[in-house]
């Protein structure tokens, strides 16, 4: 596993506890909550990179911060798929024959 991937599992899990105990929630009701094991809590909080994303997706859940999932490779704002996409753009646009410019 890259190590730049491991730290930010390490770093996701370790926000996830913090986030936990500001709002005062024990790990068993965070872990009934998002429909997983205590052990799976347990886990998740440790950054274990076993722990399948889904799990992190309903803590997140819990926590009212699921956009920011649905935010991390937001393609409208990818600014390198967009620059490679332009890159390949016709530098000109033809008519084809018969067919005027307007639609």
């Amino acid at each position: 596993m890259p190590l730049p991937v491991e730290r930010a599992i390490l770093k996701l899990g370790s926000d996830i506890s913090l986030a936990r105990r500001r709002r005062h929630i024990s790990q068993a009701s965070l872990a009934e909550r998002m429909g997983a094991s205590l052990s799976t809590v347990r886990r998740m909080e440790k950054g274990d990179v076993r722990v399948p994303i889904h799990f992190f997706a309903r803590a997140l859940h819990v926590f009212g911060e699921i956009r920011a999932l649905e935010q991390l490779l937001d393609t409208a704002s990818d600014e390198i798929g967009l620059t490679l996409m332009d890159e390949n753009l016709p530098k000109r646009v033809r008519s084809k024959s018969g067919l005027s410019g307007a639609l």
